[in-house]
């Protein structure tokens, strides 16, 4: 049995998830990859994070399926006794003000982006004697778009959550958020898109997902965080400024 620490990204098949994972492995931890769909995919996230010489074993598990989701924390301990990192990556994303807004899309958002990471969490911290919890939240958290109601509303409880398992965990475990901006747009975003969302970056550029891995660490090394979210948008979300007398100019 290995004598490394373990650590669970759920979404670890894919995107950042899988970023998070390799950062993980390159740093020693043996990796438990959730997927749902990606089977295929989370096979080859596997075989390149055991190239870098730690094990790797997937677990699939889909978090619509209404299954309380926190039997997957029990299946991953019972592989990797010492599992000692949580990452609770895996979401979901759609576009619609809370006008437009059905049921269905509302209850797979929180299902997926609030109640899974709420429910992974408490099982970790039950089986889990020491270690860490680290939330992908979404710089998105410091705005108000209601153009993504369900998925934001999500993302700010969770942030929410972060603070109080933050204060529920202590000091065995500590929590934390990571809030990406413009690092890995969705595939469907075009360059003039993305070029005019770093207009309004004050750092004025895209970010790398190497970047989110190094948040990752410095979380995991300090080990006096708790309770924070890093933002890693480039100071995006400090870009809202308000209407205020000494900008207005009347017509």
């Amino acid at each position: 049995m290995s004598e490394r620490p373990a650590a669970l990204v759920t979404g670890g098949a894919i995107r950042v998830g899988f970023h998070f994972a390799r950062t993980l492995a390159e740093r020693g931890h043996d990796i438990a990859i959730h997927y749902n769909s990606s089977a295929a995919k989370a096979e080859e996230a596997a075989a390149a994070i055991r190239a870098l010489g730690v094990e790797c074993a997937i677990f699939p598990c889909d978090f619509l399926s209404g299954e309380d989701p926190s039997s997957l924390i029990h299946r991953v301990v019972e592989v990797f006794p010492r599992l000692s990192v949580l990452v609770n990556c895996a979401s979901i994303y759609n576009a619609a003000p809370v006008a437009e807004t059905s049921m269905a899309m509302l209850q797979n958002e929180f299902m997926v982006n609030f109640f899974t990471p709420f429910l992974l969490s408490g099982a970790f911290a039950r089986r889990v004697e020491r270690g860490n919890i680290v939330n992908i939240l979404d710089n998105k958290i410091a705005f108000q778009q209601y153009q993504y109601g369900a998925y934001l509303s999500a993302k700010k409880a969770l942030a929410e959550l972060t603070k109080m398992t933050a204060m529920e965990f202590a000091p065995r475990i500590r929590v934390n958020g990571i809030a990406p901006g413009v690092i890995m747009p969705g595939v469907t975003r075009s360059d003039d898109y993305i070029r005019w969302r770093v207009q309004g970056i004050p750092l004025k550029r895209q970010g790398a997902v190497e970047e989110l891995g190094k948040a990752l660490l410095y979380i995991l090394d300090n080990e006096y965080i708790t309770g924070q979210h890093l933002f890693v948008d480039g100071g995006e979300g400090l870009f809202h400024i308000g209407q205020n007398a000494e900008v207005y100019r009347p017509e």
